[in-house]
């Protein structure tokens, strides 16, 4: 365990002029405040902010900060204040402890909607101190680096959210590291036999290859001092287990197919000489074509400069390298913590120089965008979205750079520019020429967004964006629509809901539990509800957080075709099948045939109306698809099989047709018997119908109908989407 005097001289080693006094204060206020604490390990508590405070004396951080690693788990953990803080160690201090506090007796309903809330308190907390965000990270570390002594179920979960969360935020702060140890740690128990068996072929290669990295390390060196490069640095390394996986995983090989499991790194004085060192490399073996990048002359966001490539280098080794100067390293190495701002001691408020402004303020717009009236659950997604993937540069016709993420599209850019902008874009000019809105932006395109004024953002949008701010802009330009579309059937099953429990449903029982539900608006709860993106239960428990529900449920049954409710609210029934795909008798009003051939019609059927296709089988039968069957795709390679029929829409049609449709209604009694009624009303016959609860207030039917055309079936369609007790209705192809 790391001791106090230790401490105070990795401070000193660094910063000779620190103000010891404020450390060993804060260390004694930890200790007795955590007191006979001890940790899952069984170790005293007061050795884990201890081992916060040594990460971050290896990125030279102020005597501040220190501090603020030992008394980050104070006000959380044990009976100290924010009050009290700020009278022994003043404000800064204290704002920045209390930014790493998590928010206590959260009242919300759901883990992740806790898990965003104090996500969200976090990153607002960094954008006011980022020094909060470097104490994060540092507490992570260790705690990951002791995980082993908690319940297996809570190590997956923390390692989770550590992969998910805090890797890629060091990651995206520049902290490569960091970033890397903590995968690795995630790594090893989220995937334990993937671990195991690359970390053991990695030990078996370290042992044989130890050679062969130094003779590679000798001769690039040389190559680089005999061209009069003298002051150089060449180091190699090995590839951690997870970044050997990631590559395994994304390119489909096996370990033994990988070539480059070591990465080499060149070290010099100015940034001509790392050119000339590029040059230098490139004219004595051979490049592997597609893998040079330069940062240097297009950093990263997050500051990140260095040139990328890969040769086929000494004995014909395939080696990648980066070349950088030594800041760009100390950078690529410590991320925003080898900016002078967070190691000599002075504030981070008002006392911004330039080269922090020009990188991390996107970091702060970033948090700010995302902290504008969303449900924690989607500030949490948008955060994974704006925060954590690779990048690619693109620019306007006036030559501005936008950083996007990687497989963004010029929705994204539009977005980006100005939420205006997204909002009235209509298509887009991608290097003078006009593109689909979906296309996928690469590295140096020049984007033009045509606009209009009547343009209103459609919902499908939201399925094609990548950045959580244009999603989130879409998002709230149709959520007035979707409220309209869903508020009614939300209420009706919130009325039905706390009615069945004894109590009376009002919006203004709602207004005062919306921070336990994680929404800002009421008609928002009322329209998730409708979606079935919110349980009408939680609502409930939220208003009465002592309602106990007392009513059995039964699972669905797994026999096809039956029907399972809640106890009490409905009852199985099985209607007759019949073979799907069964010759289907009679004549039909098909063009394309010849006379006496055996026509079958796909299970989810085909109805006069439909654009349709016929396919040849081997017994010479012809099965009759929709155009829109995902079954046809079986067929692509088979254009010989394929038969151009239609309707006759001259001739008298004497059959029903098969269609399949689905539907999602409310979960309660005599939804079932108004459905039926409904269809039975247009002169529908219902052939087979399947009916499964999927969620405390829904339930899914299936149903195979026979009508007469297309125009019966949507007639149909729409008569059953307009009952107050569906929420939606569609055709089924598969």
């Amino acid at each position: 365990m790391m001791r106090q005097y230790e401490l105070v001289e990795r401070v000193q080693k660094y910063k000779p002029d620190a103000d010891i006094a404020l450390l060993n204060k804060a260390y004694v206020y930890a200790m007795q405040k955590h007191g006979r604490q001890r940790r899952a390990s069984g170790d005293p508590y007061i050795s884990h902010p201890l081992e916060v405070a040594a990460i971050l004396t290896d990125l030279h951080m102020d005597e501040s900060t220190i501090a603020v690693a030992l008394l980050h788990d104070t006000i959380e953990d044990t009976s100290a204040t924010r009050a009290e803080i700020d009278a022994f160690f003043g404000d800064e201090i204290g704002a920045l402890v209390e930014g790493l506090t998590k928010i206590k007796r959260l009242d919300l309903v759901s883990r992740k909607a806790q898990q965003a809330e104090n996500l969200r308190k976090l990153l607002l907390s960094v954008a006011d101190d980022v020094r909060v965000l470097l104490v994060k990270l540092a507490d992570r570390l260790h705690n990951m680096r002791t995980l082993y002594y908690m319940r297996p179920d809570k190590r997956r979960r923390i390692s989770e959210e550590t992969m998910e969360i805090y890797a890629p935020l060091a990651g995206r702060m520049g902290m490569q590291d960091m970033r890397e140890e903590l995968e690795d740690l995630s790594f090893q128990y989220i995937n334990p036999d993937a671990y195991q068996t690359i970390n053991g072929k990695l030990q078996d290669l370290s042992g044989q290859n130890e050679a062969l990295i130094k003779s590679i390390e000798d001769e690039l060196k040389a190559l680089l001092q005999a061209q009069g490069l003298e002051d150089v640095k060449v180091k190699g390394r090995q590839k951690k287990a997870f970044s050997i996986f990631n590559k395994m995983q994304s390119k489909s090989l096996s370990f033994e197919q990988m070539s480059d499991l070591y990465g080499f790194r060149i070290i010099v004085d100015e940034v001509e000489t790392c050119y000339r060192a590029l040059g230098l490399v490139h004219t004595t073996w051979r490049m592997v074509p597609e893998r040079f990048k330069d940062y240097i002359s297009n950093p990263k966001q997050n500051g990140y400069q260095s040139l990328h490539t890969t040769i086929i280098g000494p004995m014909r080794q395939r080696i990648e390298l980066q070349i950088r100067t030594k800041h760009m390293h100390e950078v690529a190495e410590y991320g925003i913590a080898a900016h002078a701002l967070y190691k000599d001691g002075r504030t981070v408020k008002g006392q911004v120089d330039d080269e922090e402004t020009s990188v991390f303020s996107w970091f702060r717009k970033t948090i700010e965008a995302l902290a504008e009236g969303d449900s924690p659950e989607e500030f949490l997604e948008h955060t994974k979205l704006e925060l954590f993937q690779d990048q690619v540069f693109c620019f306007t016709p006036k030559g501005k750079l936008i950083a996007l993420p990687k497989d963004a599209t010029p929705i994204d850019f539009a977005y980006a520019v100005h939420t205006n902008v997204g909002d009235t874009c209509v298509g887009a000019k991608v290097n003078g020429r006009m593109m689909p809105l979906v296309t996928r932006l690469n590295n140096g395109d020049e984007v033009e967004i045509i606009r209009s004024g009547v343009q209103v953002p459609p919902p499908a949008w939201e399925g094609i964006v990548v950045t959580g701010k244009a999603r989130a802009a879409i998002r709230r330009a149709t959520r007035a629509a979707i409220r309209k579309q869903y508020s009614g059937l939300g209420y009706r099953i919130l009325e039905r809901t706390f009615a069945r429990s004894g109590k009376t449903f009002s919006r203004e029982v709602l207004s005062t539990v919306l921070h336990r539900l994680g929404q800002t608006d009421v008609e928002d709860v009322i329209a998730a509800v409708g979606r079935n993106e919110l349980s009408s239960g939680d609502v409930l428990r939220a208003v009465f957080p002592d309602h106990k529900d007392e009513r059995v449920t039964v699972k669905p049954s797994s026999e096809e075709g039956w029907v399972s409710l809640p106890k009490g609210e409905g009852m199985a029934f099985k209607l007759p099948e019949t073979a799907e795909g069964e010759p289907a008798p009679g004549s039909f009003p098909l063009r394309g045939l010849n006379a006496g051939a055996t026509v079958r019609f796909a299970p989810t059927g085909a109805v006069p109306g439909d654009r349709i296709v016929g396919i040849a089988g081997d017994d010479g039968s012809i099965t009759v698809y929709p155009i829109q069957s995902p079954d046809l795709q079986h067929f692509d390679d088979e254009p010989d099989r394929w038969i151009d029929i239609r309707w006759d829409i001259d001739s008298t049609n004497d059959k029903r047709f098969r269609a399949r449709v689905g539907v999602s209604v409310l979960n309660e009694p005599g939804t079932l018997a108004r459905i039926t009624e409904t269809i039975a009303t247009l002169g529908v016959n219902i052939r087979t119908i399947q009916m499964k609860v999927v969620a405390e207030d829904f339930a899914e039917v299936t149903m195979d109908m026979e009508v007469w055309d297309l125009r019966q079936l949507t007639q149909t369609l729409n008569q059953l989407q307009a009952l107050d007790c569906v929420a939606t209705v569609s055709r089924l192809f598969e």
